[in-house]
C-alpha cells in the first residue's frame, strides 16, 4: 500500500512545536507535503531539499496517523490536524502536495476549506476508487506476504530494502498500528471524492508513475477527467511513489508545472 522509512538527514531537521511535529525550509510560497499510509517525511527528502532551494516554503508536518484515538483516525480528522497545522504556522493560499492517502486528504482539505489552496499535487493519490487503496489489506504474521507486497510497490523492487519492509511488517504486527492503518484505509474508501473533484477548480498538477500497480493509470486518466483545471505527467518505469524512485524527474515536472502557473 503506502510503504515508507525514515532517513537520518529528515530526522535531524524536525521540529516540534506544540502538538506538531515538522520539517521546513525556505522562503516564498508555501508548499505542504502530505506523506502517505505507513510512510514517513522522508518519502519526500529529494523534493524537500530541492524546492526549500527554489524560491519556496516547504513544510512537512508528521500526520498523526497512529497517535489519534481510534474512532477519529479518518481523512476527515487527519484533514482538521492540517487545517489546524496551517493556522498554526499563519500560512496563507498553500500548495498542498500528496502521496497516496496524503494527496486524499489534500483533496478533502480543498473541499472544505478551498479558500486556502492556491493549487494542488497528487502522485499516486487515494480518493477516487476504492481499488486505490490496494486489493487487499495487510496480513499479519506472514513475512514473505509483506515482503512482496512492498517490492509491488515500486517499479524496482530494490528499492523495497530489508530496514524497509521490517518497518512495514513491524507496523502490521502491532495491534494498535494495524487497527489503525485499517481504519484509515477504510475511511479513505468511503470518502470518495468523485462527485466533489468537478468542483475544485484550483489549478492541479498530476504526476503518475506507469507502472503504479496501488493507485494505476486509470486512477490518473480519472482525477484529470474529472478535476476541471488539471494536467497530467507520466514517469516511465516508476510505481507508486515517484517522489521517491524517479526523484529527478518528479521534481523537474513540477518546478517546470509550478512555473507556468506562475506559484
Amino acid at each position: 500500500m503506502f510503504w515508507s522509512t525514515t532517513t537520518k538527514s529528515m530526522t535531524e531537521s524536525l521540529k516540534t512545536e506544540g502538538k506538531f511535529t515538522y520539517a521546513e525550509a525556505g522562503e516564498g510560497s508555501p508548499i505542504i507535503v502530505l506523506h502517505g499510509l505507513m510512510g514517513a517525511l522522508s518519502n519526500f527528502d529529494k523534493t524537500f531539499e530541492y524546492f526549500s532551494k527554489k524560491g519556496y516554503k516547504v513544510l512537512i508536518p508528521e500526520l498523526p496517523l497512529y497517535t489519534l484515538p481510534l474512532i477519529k483516525t479518518n481523512v476527515k480528522n487527519l484533514a482538521k490536524f492540517i487545517h489546524n497545522f496551517i493556522a498554526f504556522k499563519g500560512l496563507k493560499k498553500v500548495t498542498l502536495l500528496g502521496n497516496s492517502l496524503g494527496g486524499h486528504i489534500a483533496l478533502y482539505y480543498t473541499k472544505h476549506y478551498p479558500d486556502e489552496v492556491l493549487s494542488l499535487v497528487l502522485t499516486g493519490s487515494s480518493g477516487l476508487y476504492e481499488k486505490s487503496m490496494g486489493d487487499s489489506y495487510p496480513k499479519r504474521g506472514n513475512y514473505e506476504y509483506i515482503k512482496q507486497k512492498t517490492k509491488d510497490v515500486f517499479y524496482n523492487p530494490e528499492i523495497a530494502t530489508k530496514e524497509l519492509i521490517d518497518q512495514v511488517y513491524g507496523i502490521v504486527n502491532n495491534r494498535n498500528t494495524v487497527l489503525k492503518t485499517l481504519a484509515i484505509a477504510k475511511s479513505a474508501i468511503r470518502h470518495n471524492m468523485a462527485s466533489d473533484l468537478p468542483s475544485m477548480k484550483q489549478p492541479s498538477c498530476l504526476i503518475w508513475g506507469k507502472q503504479d500497480n496501488v493507485t494505476p493509470p486509470e486512477v490518473a486518466r480519472g482525477f484529470h477527467e474529472l478535476l476541471p483545471n488539471s494536467d497530467l505527467f507520466w514517469i516511465d518505469k516508476c510505481g507508486h511513489a515517484a517522489m521517491m524512485e524517479r526523484p529527478n524527474e518528479f521534481n523537474q515536472i513540477l518546478e517546470n508545472w509550478l512555473s507556468s502557473k506562475n506559484i
